[in-house]
């Protein structure tokens, strides 16, 4: 485990109907749960563990997952990633996502907080096969600090890259760098403070889901400002500007249910943390 403050391995196949993993491997500051079935679906949901509590001064985390044909999972953080001050070197987490044909991911992340002079990278790389399905979000925020500033940290970089059939189809790169932004101007935090975020990958996606959505999301509201775009693959991307993490977990959760019930005629299970 050299060089990594924290390693997790999971492979998912399908036996019997049912999801189950194949091989599991975990190791330091990252830990998983054991499976939970939340319907008779067969698909399985997995939560990760930080024993440490938050992410420190060049802290690295490596995750690796892969889906074998049909298999169906759902995986999620306990709790929220909590990124602390980091003097002298950024906190990093690197992400292999591997989908073969049939299958289908949910990877649905608690907020991630950068506190004062946090900086954090992440890199997700996903794989998929034609006719695998991805749902994945996230909610970028900032956390409390001593004088009340909203953006304290240095810097929170998220890159993901989506490859279908080993051809790149997304690449989406978010860097909020405060001590060189104007975190209020156009084109940034607009005077909100949480960001989140949904990426749909998925053959039934198309222009009437994408409607779908924007009229069951979009409302005259100073609460939240949304947008919605089809990717150049089958799938969409949702963005939105919130001051609350219950905001944007309210419209990420009726994305949800609108996407599985398009796709697979099935509603999202609670995944219930407290």
């Amino acid at each position: 485990m050299k060089d990594w403050t924290g390693i997790l391995r999971l492979e998912a196949e399908v036996r019997n109907g049912k999801t189950v993993a194949k091989n599991v491997y975990f190791q330091g500051a990252f830990k998983v749960m054991r499976p939970v079935y939340h319907d008779d679906t067969g698909q399985a949901c997995y939560y990760i563990l930080n024993p440490g509590g938050g992410y420190l001064d060049g802290d690295r985390y490596q995750m690796k997952i892969s889906l074998k044909e049909q298999a169906r999972l759902t995986l999620t953080t306990q709790s929220a990633t909590k990124i602390y001050k980091t003097p002298n070197q950024y906190a990093y987490q690197e992400t292999e996502i591997s989908l073969k044909k049939g299958s289908y991911l949910e990877y649905i992340t608690d907020p991630l907080i950068g506190y004062q002079d946090a900086s954090y990278k992440q890199k997700t790389v996903i794989r998929m096969e034609k006719g695998a399905t991805l749902l994945y979000s996230d909610i970028i925020t900032s956390g409390w600090s001593p004088d009340g500033a909203q953006f304290s940290y240095d810097m929170l970089q998220l890159i993901n890259e989506i490859y279908v059939d080993d051809e790149l189809m997304v690449f989406d790169h978010i860097r909020l760098n405060p001590g060189a932004q104007d975190m209020t101007s156009l084109g940034f935090m607009e005077g909100f403070s949480h960001l989140g975020s949904m990426i749909v990958v998925g053959e039934q996606a198309n222009n009437d889901l994408l409607d779908r959505l924007y009229h069951a999301i979009h409302e005259d509201t100073k609460e939240y400002k949304i947008g919605l775009s089809l990717l150049p693959v089958s799938g969409m991307i949702i963005r939105i500007l919130a001051n609350s993490t219950q905001t944007i977990e309210k419209i990420h959760t009726t994305c949800h249910h609108i996407i599985n019930r398009e796709f697979f005629n099935t509603t999202p299970s609670f995944l219930r943390k407290y």
